[in-house]
Formats: structure tokens, C-alpha cells, sequence
């Protein structure tokens, strides 16, 4: 079993009895406190969402295969939503390994992956990803799209409109994204994984209030 929180923007926290993994602690950037990352695996979509915390576990951010504590990561590199061909691929997805679960982690990229980028997240259980849109990630079209190609059975959308959150873009609210995907709601504040309850549940989206 493992747990998983949302910070905010991009920033999840995955955690088993040993270990933690923070996915870009930079809140700062959107208007709150940066995520402490002390002793846990700082888990980078784009540079400029890491800390850079010296007592962090472990720095991941980029491309890469990594084993640390209960995590096996895989990095895979993709285009950011802003970008155009010509400037690279500066964002990272990540698959996470924990045990037999498969975790997808997407940052802010364009839609249009191709055949090897799907084929490195591969099959996922649990599927991460922003649906904010605006020109500046997927937007509830694209994310839903995506969705339907890897097949997961839970959905945990994160970057989407917030008060209290000052995004660089007007983000939606997760409505749309709700609407477009046509999948039950479960609301939480923390949710906790076990493999053979979700295994049995039809596509479902958690909804993970910020903490």
C-alpha cells in the first residue's frame, strides 16, 4: 500500500512505510511555500520546479532509469506544452514502480506523444497528469485522450484552476475535465492505494484535495 497527497500546480507526494517521493516541490513559483523534501526522492518534471535540497534522498530530473528504496523510475523525455520542435524536449514523465504498481507521472507536455514515449510510460495503474489547459498543458480534451490510450485504472488530475494558487496561466476548473472524460468522482484528502480493491474498480477519478 502506498499514499499519495497533492501540494498544488504539479506537486504530489508518494509515500510508502520507508520512503517518499515529492514530485516538484517548487510551489513558490505558483504564490505557496516550497514542499520540504528532507530525506525524501525530489522527483523533477522540469527544472525549474526543484529545490535543489542537499538533504534530499535523491535528485531525479531527467531522462534515466533509477532504483531508490521502494521506487523503480523510469524518466522519459518529452516536449513541454509551450515549446515548439525546434527548442528540444525539456520536460520529463515519469513511470514509477511500486511492487506490481505501475504510476504515471505527466508534467506539463504536449499531447501528441509518440509510439515510443507510450510504450516507455507503458501499462499504468495509476496515471498523474495535469488538465489545467490554456495553452500551457493539456487542457480536458487532450488529457482525456491520453487517458484512453494508456487505459489506467485511476486517474488523479492535479494542475487545475485554485484560488489560492497564482499560475503563470489562468488554469480551468477540473469540471470540464469531468465532464469530458465521463468517469465517477471520488473525493479525498489523502488517498490511500491497495492493489487488489483498485484492480476490481472501473476507470475512476480521485479527486485529491490540496493539503
Amino acid at each position: 500500500m502506498f499514499e499519495i497527497e497533492y501540494k498544488g500546480a504539479n506537486c504530489v507526494v508518494i509515500s510508502t512505510k520507508r520512503a517518499k517521493i515529492i514530485v516538484d516541490p517548487k510551489l513558490s513559483i505558483v504564490g505557496l511555500k516550497d514542499v520540504p523534501i528532507k530525506e525524501a526522492v525530489e522527483l523533477i518534471t522540469e527544472h525549474r520546479f526543484a529545490v535543489n535540497n542537499p538533504d534530499s534522498r535523491l535528485l531525479i530530473d531527467g531522462p534515466g532509469e533509477y532504483g531508490v528504496a521502494d521506487f523503480d523510475i523510469v524518466g522519459i523525455p518529452a516536449r513541454r506544452h509551450i515549446d515548439t520542435e525546434n527548442e528540444g524536449l525539456l520536460s520529463t514523465m515519469y513511470r514509477v514502480e511500486i511492487g506490481e504498481t505501475r504510476i504515471g507521472i505527466i508534467g506539463n507536455v504536449d499531447g501528441k506523444l509518440s509510439d515510443e514515449q507510450l510504450e516507455g510510460l507503458g501499462v499504468l495503474d495509476v496515471l498523474i497528469l495535469p488538465v489545467g489547459g490554456n495553452g500551457y498543458t493539456l487542457d480536458a480534451t487532450a488529457a482525456s485522450s491520453l487517458i484512453k490510450m494508456i487505459g489506467p485504472k485511476i486517474v488523479i488530475p492535479i494542475h487545475y484552476a485554485d484560488k489560492h494558487l497564482k499560475y503563470e496561466v489562468p488554469q480551468s476548473e477540473l469540471d470540464p475535465f469531468v465532464t469530458e472524460l465521463g468517469a465517477p468522482v471520488e473525493e479525498t484528502v489523502k488517498y490511500k492505494y491497495k492493489q487488489q480493491i483498485a484492480a476490481q474498480t472501473p476507470l475512476t477519478v480521485i479527486k485529491i484535495n490540496r493539503s
